[in-house]
């Protein structure tokens, strides 16, 4: 965030995190950040969308943990119509990018 913006950072952090966190229009947050008493237009929350979420989403990506390469497959039993059935083995899908 920079020195030289009109609201404080925490305003512009909770505007962008409210839009990209929940499918929420930009008028929306407009409404939702009038109901906390902040008056600010939707084109203004827009720009603070285009403009930060590059960087919010550096700084997430820091904190993110790494995921382990082990994965592990269960088993788990079920009744058909009273009766156990064979163990079945819970579909799993790991999808890599």
């Amino acid at each position: 965030m920079h020195k030289h913006d009109r609201y404080p950072h925490i305003i512009i952090q909770q505007a962008v995190y409210l839009k990209l966190r929940f499918t929420l229009s930009y008028r929306d947050v407009e409404e939702l950040m009038a109901i906390r008493g902040v008056k600010v237009d939707h084109s203004t929350i827009q720009r603070w969308v285009f403009r930060f979420s590059k960087e919010i989403e550096r700084n997430m990506n820091r904190c993110k943990k790494q995921v382990t390469n082990s994965w592990r497959l269960d088993e788990t039993y079920i009744k058909v119509a009273g009766k156990d059935s064979n163990r079945l083995p819970l579909q799993m899908s790991i999808c890599r990018g």
